[in-house]
């Protein structure tokens, strides 16, 4: 649970009316859209087929892609993978973005339980689609308006494939703030021109796996410090994949080329992080403060060179207008990365056992993500936008959620945190019924400590199952 000195900021639950979460938004410096009562008809609003999107999605709910810590060591699901697609699948959501993050390889874990999409694990992977699509027909009737993708990644900087305690780094580029912090000291890490080569053939292959699945679509990940997202501002890699734009985005081209020419057909998106800024650490009294840099800094994809804490969408929507050149339409815009400045990626309260408090009221970098998505929106109407950092808004997260949507802002509304606590939560507004408050995501980061400090991924607060947990006890000590 959360110490008292977590509450620097006006909770949400101190929220009473519509009006007032408009003012405080306002007061902010982010005037946000808020219904006063959500509106179910837009939510349930379907999304139609068309190019680059091989069937219609029944309404605006998705779920996000998330990073399991409960597979077996060889990267097939557990009963509890299983458990948590079968609530995606119960939920109501009709787009289900990437199910989670699953490795093309096993050097590209992030954990040694994380999903393997290999071979020999293909057909228990397939079983979670067509489970998670078992349990939507028998709660929601059809599924023929249910897309599900896969999330192919490989954790780069951020990989830990044998020891959850050891990093077992492939990094794109020498980093001069995150080397340090992460113990690289020389350039062992670095993939090569050939190496990287090697990867784009290997994440093809799991694509063609993911459509032998059953999968409707791919997501090639670009978000979260992880490799594709590092590939983006890999400016002072030499060689092909490095320097200028179109070298650090060759990466993506290669792989939607190779995707294409072998499992046509399968449709793609890309999860991205639409902006990033200076790594952060904990300051003296536990917030956190960026790491010190002086002149530019090139090495935050989405940020100012001159002001890296202030956001630049320049590149951004430049990889925007490829990704429609290519004809990709399906897009999921997140923020930064939970390894290094998590307070701009999933705003929230409390932080994990490794995170630093807040340094802004959470609501400010809700508010930053929503209004970065409005603004990519507005310059690419003909891409499907998913948005993300919804959940620290609670009980106003319908309310926020459908004003957005009305307004043309978002095309759909992703949850993630918040369906491990309440899966039922996208059901319960489309069908006009009130929250089950008792369900509803604190924050309070304990599904992020958890995993971080080696255990299973659940909500231990809010889901009786994971209270009565055997790795409950340990959480609490």
């Amino acid at each position: 649970m959360p110490s008292p000195t977590a509450f620097r900021f006006p909770k949400p639950a101190t929220v009473k009316t519509a009006e007032a979460l408009r003012q405080r938004f306002a007061e902010s410096g982010h005037p946000l859209p808020v219904d006063d009562l959500p509106q179910p008809n837009v939510l349930a609003s379907p999304i139609p087929a068309g190019p680059g999107l091989p069937k219609p999605i029944g309404n605006r709910w998705a779920i996000l892609p998330m990073e399991g810590w409960d597979g077996t060591g060889d990267g097939r699901p557990t009963d509890l993978v299983r458990r948590r697609w079968q609530r995606f699948g119960q939920s109501g959501a009709k787009l289900i973005w990437g199910g989670e993050a699953v490795a093309v390889r096993p050097d590209g874990r992030a954990n040694p339980h994380q999903l393997v999409l290999s071979e020999a694990n293909l057909p228990e992977i397939e079983s979670l689609r067509t489970g998670l699509a078992a349990s939507h027909r028998e709660r929601h009737g059809t599924d023929r308006d249910l897309l599900v993708g896969l999330q192919l990644t490989h954790s780069g900087r951020f990989a830990r494939p044998n020891d959850k305690t050891r990093l077992e780094p492939r990094i794109a580029y020498r980093h001069p703030l995150l080397d340090a912090r992460f113990g690289i000291t020389d350039d062992r890490a670095m993939l090569t021109d050939s190496e990287v080569d090697d990867l784009i053939a290997d994440m093809v292959a799991a694509a063609v796996r993911a459509r032998r699945a059953g999968f409707d679509f791919v997501d090639l990940k670009h978000c979260h410090g992880y490799l594709g997202h590092e590939f983006l501002s890999a400016v002072t890699r030499p060689g092909r994949y490095g320097g200028s734009f179109a070298n650090r985005t060759r990466f993506l081209t290669h792989l939607v080329a190779g995707i294409r020419r072998d499992a046509p057909g399968l449709a793609i998106g890309v999860r991205l992080s639409l902006f990033d800024s200076l790594p952060y650490q904990k300051g003296p009294d536990g917030t956190g403060v960026p790491m010190t840099w002086s002149g530019r800094y090139v090495h935050a994809f989405g940020a100012n060179p001159e002001n890296p804490l202030e956001a630049d969408l320049g590149e951004p929507f430049a990889f925007l207008q490829l990704l429609e050149d290519l004809g990709i339409r399906l897009v999921c815009l997140t923020a930064a990365s939970p390894y290094y400045n998590p307070h701009l990626q999933r705003p929230a309260m409390t932080p994990p056992s490794d995170g630093y408090l807040p340094p802004e009221d959470p609501l400010v970098g809700v508010a930053r993500q929503i209004e970065a998505v409005a603004q990519a929106k507005a310059r690419f109407p003909n891409l499907i936008m998913v948005g993300s950092a919804y959940t620290y808004l609670q009980e106003w997260l319908p309310h926020v959620a459908s004003a957005q949507v009305a307004a043309g802002r978002v095309d759909s509304v992703g949850l993630g945190r918040m369906v491990l606590s309440y899966p039922d939560l996208p059901a319960d507004v489309l069908a006009g019924r009130p929250l089950q408050r008792r369900q509803v995501c604190r924050t309070f980061s304990e599904c992020t400590t958890g995993p971080r400090n080696g255990l299973v991924s659940g909500c231990f607060p809010l889901d009786d199952f994971y209270k009565n947990h055997l790795d409950a006890a340990r959480l609490k000590a």
